[in-house]
């Protein structure tokens, strides 16, 4: 949250939040990719391509508020400074998070991801109560709706798998 705080026009908030987006479709990919649990790879790649239909939204939205036809800058033309690293909704470190899951199992993946997912709905909505800019305002609910939307399909694959966990230890 800290780096959204010099941020203040919509088109800015825009920026960061596509960053964000593109940290979370970078992480999403990478448990897609490396978890064998067939109903988490198929959910992870779900919530891939929602990060990518965010990202195009955020951009799409930023080029009606700013006048604008295309930007191939964007995010780096809007905000004067990019963090030097990737980082993923919820203010969590690309790398770290990458890390992290190293010696994680799915159980523990799915907790972490459903925090940020969290994080990130709430950020949404500090954020569509910063601008003014209407249709900024409506993009920014939609967005905070939809990960709640993920957090219910996070959520589902994460009782599955204790459901199955439980059976096997009851056996």
């Amino acid at each position: 949250m800290a780096y959204f705080l010099p941020a203040g026009k919509p088109e800015e908030l825009m920026a960061l939040a596509w960053l964000l987006e593109d940290g979370s479709r970078k992480f999403y990919a990478a448990m897609a990719q490396r978890l064998e649990d067939p109903a988490a790879r198929t959910l992870y790649r779900g919530l891939m391509a929602d990060e990518e239909e965010h990202q195009e939204s955020l951009l799409r939205i930023y080029q009606e508020t700013a006048g604008l036809k295309a930007d191939p800058g964007f995010p780096g033309a809007v905000i004067s400074v990019e963090p030097a690293e990737a980082y993923m909704e919820g203010g969590m470190r690309l790398n770290e998070a990458m890390e992290w899951t190293k010696e994680k199992d799915l159980l523990d993946i799915l907790e972490l991801s459903v925090s940020l997912e969290v994080n990130s709905s709430d950020l949404y909505i500090k954020m569509e109560r910063k601008v003014e800019d209407e249709k900024a305002k409506k993009t920014f609910q939609v967005l905070a709706e939809e990960e709640k939307e993920h957090l219910s399909r996070l959520n589902f694959v994460f009782e599955r798998s204790l459901r199955r966990i439980g059976k096997v230890m009851g056996s």
